[in-house]
């Protein structure tokens, strides 16, 4: 296939936005790496065991998004960047579903030899979750920040490019936003 430009890309970002079914098949082989390796990204960070593969992510994120109209892409990183948010949302909504399935729905099955290494990881996505909502709720900025790096997998010029503003300070953003949430997450879990 023939690189597109990023030009061609929001094109094909809004016609598919606007219903044209066609924008998405030629969408989809274009953007598929990119989402298959945030998805990727993700579920490293999940516990051990989770259900959930690369393409089951990606195929729910494409589910969620084929439902929504009228988006105004900006271009390829913006569609990224809410890409990424999605797939938090999807894996936040899969970790609360493991911690209320009842009969031991949220028992993390370990050998004898792992049991006293284990931590629960659904629970640290949605304190994740939690602390990261806070953090919007005081400086949308660095919380979108952290949705884009972390999340996203984008690169600081990536970034800095979607929030507007210079490199240098996504870096200083980045290194405070993760002091506070780290000290949000502390605070949840010595509750």
């Amino acid at each position: 296939m023939p690189a597109v430009s990023t030009a061609g890309i929001t094109e094909l970002l809004n016609a598919w936005s606007n219903g044209d079914r066609s924008a998405l098949e030629k969408l989809t082989p274009l953007m598929l790496p990119d989402l298959r390796r945030i998805a990727k990204r993700h579920l490293n960070r999940e516990r051990t065991g989770q259900s959930l593969q690369t393409t089951a992510l990606v195929n729910e994120l494409y589910v969620r998004l084929i439902g929504m109209r009228g988006l105004d892409w900006k271009d390829r990183s913006h569609f990224l960047a809410f890409s990424a948010t999605l797939i938090r949302h999807i894996l936040v909504d899969a970790a609360r579903a493991r911690r209320s399935r009842k009969r031991g729905g949220d028992v993390v099955k370990v050998s004898l030899d792992e049991a006293f290494g284990v931590s629960d990881r659904s629970a640290d996505v949605m304190a994740l979750d939690d602390a990261l909502t806070a953090l919007a709720a005081v400086d949308p900025r660095k919380a979108k920040m952290i949705e884009l790096r972390f999340f996203g997998g984008l690169s600081v010029q990536e970034t800095a490019e979607v929030l507007n503003v210079a490199p240098d300070t996504v870096k200083r953003d980045w290194k405070l936003a993760k002091a506070w949430l780290w000290r949000e997450m502390r605070k949840g879990h010595d509750a």
